[in-house]
């Protein structure tokens, strides 16, 4: 190399013979992380992927994002809990981003343009596989291993696809045009579907495993559980889950006057909306759990959807929680109340938790009729040699049961407190597990994330602002029959997609290469190699760190020298 002196004329591009970089005790890397929205997506969506791309003002491209991971997010934009919602490092500066309401705007945009789900038609040998249940484990099983070239085929004991979708979800939350749509463009792609058939008597398991490569359970579990009181149960007990479905099947409803719903899922919360559309004056939720909101504890929370919870407060629905029945009251064969008593579940000695009460708390409530809503269980029918004694199938992650080569379960079959998304996420693993078992390679592990944290992030170059809500119905005009919550505008989707704090990936922003103070920092012409615009000339960063302190969304970090 040339030695200059400081009485030298400097020559052009003399100063790219010094590698300034030379000294330097750190220097910069790109660095992926999840965000923790899609860490906590049960149905593994990435929500930070399609709502950049939403940004971009490529809706088709974000659809096709989303619908990678969830085939239906027109129903789970309306019904999902949205866990991702509560992760979100937004809620930690203002407003978590409204993630479930661009999720179902995209959803009802396909179907209102009619996109096609980007798939392509298996291979004529491909291994054909059975699917038991038409649920959301069910046809997200049957997409996905149509996705990794199977052949699904979905038996359903029902005439129609949708299991509890259909069966137990009001059309308040769930319009039944958006689920026929929905449903219907999902079986259109080349799912082979079977209604009418159910295990156990128009079909047997080892005739599915005799004809098919594996087979995948996704039953449900509509079984109401046994419930009492010290032995103590109603001539006329009626579960919460069986009047649902009445209601949805017939439209009707038993006349109560004051009636007192035990439990805290979206079951309860459902009859409870119900009841008191349907004309009922009072009705009672009785929860050992408690009523969502800061500070409470998600172990003890209701396992309802909050923001269902708060609507039923809204609509006149009276929630006991930390709550329990002690006694049943009747006169005669008629029940005329119920003792409650405060009771809550408890850390006991090795982090075991237990449900406890608490003597003279003691109060009466005076109703007409007292509904459990304590959950399900399996119907063992035809699945008594997998199920044994348990009320549902012990599975792992994947949906593998084992010493049951080839046979795999999901939803609610094989989780407690399962939810729709939950049960989308458990067919998509299953589908890889399948596809794995299939072609005889090792089984899939359970992959750990960790999701980048808020103070992580810059967010000092984020304004504040208010997250986009949706229209609702006044609590005075809502019906059963009609949905209560809307959708946004194209408007408030482009403001609120925009606030996005994009964690853990490069939102091409600049600051990097804008604040380099050695030019070190380098545009490329084509991401396609580096899969980001930005490249590190390591020959003359002198590892000052300006760029990961000034990266907003946390892709930048310093790392020693070796």
């Amino acid at each position: 190399m040339q030695t200059l002196t400081r009485g030298s004329v400097a020559r052009a591009s003399s100063s790219l013979g010094f590698k300034t970089g030379d000294w330097r005790l750190a220097h910069p890397i790109h660095r992926h992380s999840d965000a923790p929205c899609g860490v906590a997506c049960p149905a593994g969506e990435n929500p930070q992927a399609y709502l950049a791309k939403s940004a971009d003002g490529d809706l088709r491209a974000a659809w096709e994002t989303l619908v990678s991971a969830n085939p239906i997010p027109a129903i789970t934009g309306r019904v999902c809990p949205h866990p991702c919602e509560s992760a979100c490092n937004r809620g930690s500066y203002d407003e978590a981003i409204a993630i479930h309401s661009v999720e179902r705007f995209l959803g009802d945009h396909a179907i209102t343009e009619g996109w096609s789900y980007p798939l392509h038609a298996p291979a004529p040998d491909a291994p054909q596989i059975a699917i038991i249940g038409s649920g959301p484990a069910g046809l997200s099983a049957a997409y996905h291993l149509l996705k990794n070239d199977c052949k699904p085929t979905v038996f359903e004991a029902q005439g129609e696809a949708g299991g509890l979708l259909r069966s137990a979800l009001a059309p308040y939350r769930l319009p039944r045009n958006v689920l026929d749509m929905e449903l219907e463009r999902l079986l259109g792609t080349g799912i082979a579907f079977e209604p009418g058939r159910r295990v156990g008597r128009d079909l047997h398991l080892d005739e599915l495993r005799a004809n098919f490569r594996a087979v995948f359970i996704a039953i449900g579990n509509a079984r109401p559980r046994e419930w009492s009181v010290d032995g103590a149960a109603l001539g006329d007990l009626r579960s919460g889950i069986d009047l649902l479905k009445e209601w949805i099947s017939i439209g009707a409803l038993p006349a109560y006057r004051r009636v007192a719903i035990v439990g805290g899922g979206n079951t309860a919360i459902d009859l409870a909306r119900v009841l008191k559309f349907s004309g009922t004056p009072e009705v009672h939720i009785i929860t050992f759990q408690a009523l969502p909101g800061p500070g409470i504890d998600p172990r003890d929370a209701m396992s309802a959807t909050p923001r269902e919870t708060r609507q039923a407060i809204e609509e006149g629905v009276v929630i006991h929680d930390h709550r329990g029945i002690a006694r049943l009251i009747s006169r005669g064969a008629a029940v005329v109340g119920v003792e409650m008593i405060h009771m809550r579940e408890m850390e006991r000695a090795a982090g075991k938790r237990e449900l406890v009460s608490f003597e003279g708390t003691e109060t009466v409530l005076n109703v007409d009729q007292v509904i459990p809503a304590v959950g399900q269980s399996v119907d063992p029918a035809g699945f008594e040699t997998l199920l044994g004694t348990n009320a549902r199938f012990i599975a792992d992650a994947f949906g593998r049961l084992a010493e049951h080569g080839g046979i795999f379960v999901g939803g609610d079959a094989a989780r407690s407190g399962g939810t729709v998304s939950g049960a989308i996420g458990d067919g998509r693993r299953a589908a890889i597990a399948i596809r794995s078992y299939v072609d005889g390679f090792d089984q899939p592990r359970e992959a750990l994330h960790s999701a980048i944290g808020f103070a992580e992030l810059n967010v000092h170059y984020f304004d504040h602002k208010p997250r986009a809500e949706a229209s609702i119905v006044a609590p005075a005009n809502r019906s059963a029959e009609v949905e209560i919550e809307g959708t946004l505008s194209r408007e408030s989707l482009n403001t609120e997609v925009r606030r996005c704090f994009s964690c853990g990936e490069c939102m091409s922003c600049d600051n990097c290469w804008t604040l380099c103070p050695d030019n070190s920092v380098l545009k490329v012409q084509s991401t396609e190699d580096v899969g980001w615009r930005y490249v590190f000339d390591y020959d003359h960063c002198k590892g000052c760190g300006i760029c990961a302190h000034e990266c907003p969304v946390g892709f930048i970090a310093m790392v020693d020298e070796a």
